[in-house]
């Protein structure tokens, strides 16, 4: 594959903070990077060089784009596949259309993870009512019925118990295509971010405890507690998923560990993500950085960390503390430029700091 060199130019499909620290990571690198997304005055636009604002379906927007940079990357999985079929008329898209139809559909999703002889969540399929009934008597509750599209930060889904309403569930996630996923007792969720080269070269950073306030990522502890063994089945786990999806960029792998001790993995996102913000401080390559070195064909950075670390979002009104969280010389703080702080937006995130030999505080 062609490297290319500082001084190239990178386009990012989605404007939001994950868009703003890649865009800061490949500036850091030499790189100019030019934005696509539907909103004006993004946080990801404020810091890039250059900025598109159109819809991801605009194909005379999304060629002047194209046309404009030597290889394309993503912050969002959420874009339109057929719009990263039609850029890849006319420059690299990394990852591409192939990869983004699996992530996108948890169906497909979980059954190429299956596939692979990796565990998951029992599921089944549900296209109508009659499904979903019968997928309740096969499954059996508690339960969770997830639209197979689009869902995150607990959207799209809804928890059906012994005594829930079969038809107000149904209603509950629009009548559409969904999933019904068994009912995991979990000991803890962990995720595992692993980078692939063009070149098939691999780096996983370790596993991160995941703790979550209303769905949403509350708290990343790195690394998680749990033993060496299960630490290095984890990274295994993500990195041949990795491998058979033909990854080039990053993917963020989410696992849940439950009380027998078992690794099944939960759900995929072919991005940066959000626990492994971490990494900005703590590891010799941030997340950031590391896809951009990725996608330009460069040799991947060292992903071993040199300090644990915690994470903590500042969601909605979180921000108000900024004086206060500065104030403290060991908090690393990251505001991402929203004007409007609104219940359940990501604001920013602030990260601490710990010796190896110690661990990140509960």
């Amino acid at each position: 594959m062609t490297v290319i060199a500082p001084g190239g130019r990178i386009g990012i499909l989605g404007d939001g903070q994950l868009g703003r620290m890649m865009a800061l990571a490949a500036a850091e690198m030499g790189y100019f990077v030019h934005i696509f997304g539907p909103e004006k005055d993004s946080p990801a636009a404020q810091v890039s060089h250059q900025s598109t604002v159109a819809r991801y379906d605009n194909k005379r927007a999304l060629k002047s784009f194209a046309k404009s940079v030597d290889v394309v990357t993503l912050e969002f999985e959420n874009i339109p596949t057929d719009a990263l079929e039609y850029l890849s008329q006319f420059v690299p898209v990394r990852p591409g259309r192939k990869m983004l139809e699996i992530t996108q559909d948890r169906l497909l999703e979980k059954s190429f993870v299956n596939n692979l002889g990796i565990g998951t969540a029992p599921f089944t399929n549900v296209e109508n009512i009659d499904d979903l009934v019968q997928a309740v008597q096969k499954i059996g509750t508690p339960a969770v019925l997830k639209t197979r599209r689009l869902g995150y930060d607990g959207k799209g889904q809804v928890k059906i118990t012994q005594g829930s309403q079969i038809d107000e569930a149904w209603a509950a996630v629009g009548e559409s295509h969904c999933i019904l996923e068994g009912f995991v007792k979990f000991k803890m969720e962990i995720s595992v971010i692993v980078a692939r080269s063009t070149n098939g070269k691999m780096q996983a950073y370790i596993p991160v405890e995941n703790r979550h306030k209303n769905h949403i990522l509350d708290m990343t502890l790195a690394p998680a507690n749990i033993p060496p063994d299960m630490a290095s089945d984890a990274m295994e786990m993500a990195e041949k998923i990795a491998k058979k999806i033909q990854l080039i960029g990053l993917l963020a792998v989410e696992m849940f560990v439950t009380h027998d001790g078992e690794i099944l993995v939960n759900e995929l996102a072919p991005r940066p993500h959000n626990s492994g913000h971490w990494t900005i401080e703590a590891c010799a390559t941030s997340q950031f950085h590391q896809i951009i070195r990725a996608v330009c064909s460069l040799p991947l950075g060292n992903a071993n960390r040199h300090s644990n670390a915690t994470m903590k979002n500042l969601i909605g009104d979180d921000i108000d503390a900024w004086a206060k969280i500065i104030k403290n010389p060991d908090n690393n703080l990251h505001l991402y430029g929203k004007s409007e702080a609104r219940e359940g937006r990501k604001m920013g995130h602030v990260t601490k700091l710990f010796p190896l030999g110690d661990k990140s505080p509960a």
